[in-house]
């Protein structure tokens, strides 16, 4: 242990959570901030997306673009039907959510799938994987009106490599809640944040990096932190584009979600790093607070994602801003067919309201969300959210 301010954490109303994180430290001893979050989001019956309750939507603690408008999910169906085009219209097409959550995506892919183009629906099954094992009966109710194209794996046949895809391999806001590692440069170099628990109360303290891969995952991204500045490390990230990069025969990996390149994501004035916590739709900077009632998320390291896809055999085709990815996918044929089925003008005022939340930049969901797209086996894919932005078509 080196010089490094303890800091201890005001439990108020302890958890069930909070006893067993208690009593597993005292078995084992000091856990890493990955495993701290990982039991605050994923531990059984306890974690926040392992326990009963809406998560997402006026209900729950976040929004994400799904719960804007079916829009979003028209645009991706737009892409994926590109996809298949570039694949050579294969007659098996798989399209695999992971982090399906309620289903809602998967309904307005394959509500405008089935409208545009008939032909890849007919081709398509559409595998939902999703953590939380309750969650599919909510996802078979709701899409009750696709009963043939729905199939169901878990995380764990994913990452064991037991299923083999052709088509995409389709991600919204997934990666940022996956537990990752915390770190702060001191005075005598890098250490990593641990939780410990005295007389019951959990505690951070810093001590050498439990793995070596820390470092090198910060080598490869260039970055430098600056002596009091912490930043986190999502070595699951990784794992995850390695699994899906395995998985995939030939076809596309789609990741939608909020983050950086790491030369921003780690630039010297995000000294706290990007850490934060949702509850009733509003943020909160303290993860010991609601121990498994709160989300907890860090934005994503595009860098090392697509870093780590292409060492695994993807090749990264496209990066940019969601609200490019979602011009390019034919927003402004959307926007004028919705104005045209409008039967009134409020209709219209709430549809320009929630499209408008999907491309605002300037820190709305247009620019604070990334699309990468990632690709195997395809040798000169001509994707819809090239053909504005330098592709030449």
């Amino acid at each position: 242990m080196i010089d490094f301010q303890e800091v201890v954490v005001e439990q108020k109303g302890k958890s069930r959570l909070h006893e067993v994180l208690v009593d597993r430290i005292g078995t084992r001893g000091k856990i890493t901030f990955a495993e701290f979050m990982a039991a605050c989001l994923y531990e059984p019956g306890l974690g926040y997306y392992t326990s009963p309750g809406r998560k997402v939507g006026a209900e729950g603690d976040f929004y994400t673009s799904s719960n804007v408008h079916a829009v979003f999910g028209r645009l991706i169906s737009r892409e994926l039907c590109r996809m298949w085009e570039n694949l050579g219209e294969p007659s098996g097409f798989s399209v695999v959510e992971v982090g399906a959550g309620g289903g809602r995506l998967a309904r307005d892919i394959l509500d405008a799938i089935r409208e545009l183009n008939p032909r890849c629906y007919d081709a398509l099954t559409y595998r939902l994987i999703e953590k939380e094992p309750s969650l599919r009966s909510a996802q078979q109710e709701i899409l009750a009106a696709h009963p043939d194209k729905p199939a169901w794996s878990t995380p764990e046949e994913l990452s064991a490599g037991s299923l083999r895809i052709t088509g995409c391999i389709l991600s919204n806001e997934l990666i940022d809640s996956f537990p990752t590692h915390v770190v702060e440069m001191t005075r005598a170099g890098l250490q990593e944040v641990y939780v410990t628990a005295v007389n019951g109360d959990l505690m951070e303290i810093a001590d050498a990096p439990s793995t070596p891969e820390i470092e090198q995952y910060l080598q490869e991204d260039g970055v430098v932190l600056h002596e009091g500045q912490r930043a986190e490390v999502n070595l699951a990230a990784l794992r995850w584009i390695e699994a899906a990069a395995a998985a995939l025969e030939r076809g596309f990996v789609l990741t939608i979600d909020y983050g950086y390149l790491a030369d921003e994501l780690y630039a010297p004035a995000r000294k706290n790093g990007t850490l934060l916590c949702y509850y009733r739709h509003t943020t909160e900077e303290d993860p010991y607070a609601r121990l498994g009632e709160q989300d907890i998320t860090t934005h994503v390291d595009f860098t090392a994602l697509s870093r780590g896809g292409e060492r695994a055999g993807l090749r990264t085709v496209w990066y940019g801003e969601q609200y490019r990815f979602l011009m390019g996918a034919g927003m402004m044929e959307e926007i004028m067919a919705l104005e045209e089925r409008a039967g009134s003008e409020e209709e219209r005022l709430k549809n320009r309201l929630a499209l408008k939340k999907l491309i605002l930049p300037d820190g709305g969901m247009g620019d604070t969300f990334k699309v990468l797209v990632q690709a195997k086996g395809v040798a000169e894919p001509r994707l819809l959210c090239m053909r504005d932005w330098g592709s030449g078509f």
